[in-house]
């Protein structure tokens, strides 16, 4: 199958049950610098705060959701998600190929991921660290990753 290099696909960002407003400032600034289509919070809100220095509540679309299967209900057809965890499963983050049309969700930092967002990601990404890392840097960072990489298809039967 021929991959048609004009057709960039889309991808949203967004935190699990994030701790602070500011962490979400910051991915959201990100974001918009790096090429996400939106961005999404699964659990608490967002509440304009200092570190939306670029006024991006009014550029980008932003999408709140109760609970993750609320998130998981409204997913965009046909897009993947991946988890980013500390988890024996995900797979190191310079390894991974980035799908075209996707959401990365990540988890606040002192819990992670639910084990259901986990469960239901069709792919887990993680970082080489020996910690982990604040959430909207690890969010910015994965964005640049996909920005430096570019994105693929993955095809039928391609695996996890």
């Amino acid at each position: 199958m021929k991959i048609d290099q004009l057709e960039p696909g889309y991808f949203g960002i967004g935190i699990q049950h994030g701790k602070t407003p500011e962490n979400l400032g910051v991915l959201w600034r990100s974001a918009q610098n790096l090429g996400a289509s939106f961005v999404f919070t699964v659990g608490k809100r967002y509440a304009k705060q200092a570190c939306d220095t670029h006024d991006i509540v009014k550029a980008m679309p932003y999408f709140h959701y109760d609970t993750f299967e609320d998130f998981y209900n409204h997913l965009p057809k046909g897009a993947m998600i991946i988890g980013v965890e500390l988890d024996e499963r995900a797979i190191d983050l310079q390894k991974f190929k980035h799908p075209r049309n996707c959401v990365y969700l990540l988890g606040a930092e002192d819990h992670g991921l639910t084990n259901e967002a986990i469960e239901k990601s069709h792919h887990l990404i993680k970082f080489n660290t020996p910690k982990s890392l604040n959430v909207a840097v690890a969010g910015s960072i994965i964005m640049y990753d996909r920005s430096i990489k570019g994105s693929h298809i993955y095809l039928k039967g391609t695996p996890k």
